[in-house]
């Protein structure tokens, strides 16, 4: 962000509290206390964006550090949306892949609704008719 943005990055992975509240308000499924405190400590990389001292956007990167990366969270509570937040989140989360991440690697994501034309500006291709993404939800 600008000089004069109201915005900072935090390099770090959020508390659970703040990850649990984000998601839900930014319109994520919901994940329990036990999960998020047992996943989030697995992240291979996480970009908090702050207004003030106040968490109002998440993201992340997960997998095994070599091979497999996925980019997840990606989340901004709705009166900070459409400020050009996701797209800082996604610098961030593109900086990491860039310079951490091996050239044979294979980074994904899955986009819900609209969010695929932020993520097709920063490289991210639709799989089909190739491949398909597929899920198990429990």
């Amino acid at each position: 962000m600008t000089a004069a943005s109201p915005y900072t990055t935090r390099l770090a992975i959020p508390s659970s509290a703040t990850y649990q509240h984000l998601r839900v308000a930014a319109g994520l499924s919901a994940k329990s206390t036990a999960a998020a405190a047992k996943g989030l400590p697995n992240s291979l990389f996480a970009v908090q964006i702050l207004h003030g001292d106040e968490v109002v956007g998440i993201g992340r990167i997960i997998g095994d550090g070599g091979c497999f990366f996925q980019v997840v969270d990606i989340a901004v509570l709705p009166a900070h949306q459409g400020k050009g937040l996701g797209k800082l989140i996604m610098r961030e989360i593109t900086q990491f892949i860039e310079t951490e991440v091996p050239e044979s690697a294979y980074v994904s994501l899955i986009a819900d609704g609209q969010a695929q034309a932020l993520y097709a500006q920063f490289g991210f291709k639709h799989t089909a008719p190739a491949s398909v993404g597929m899920a198990l939800k429990r």
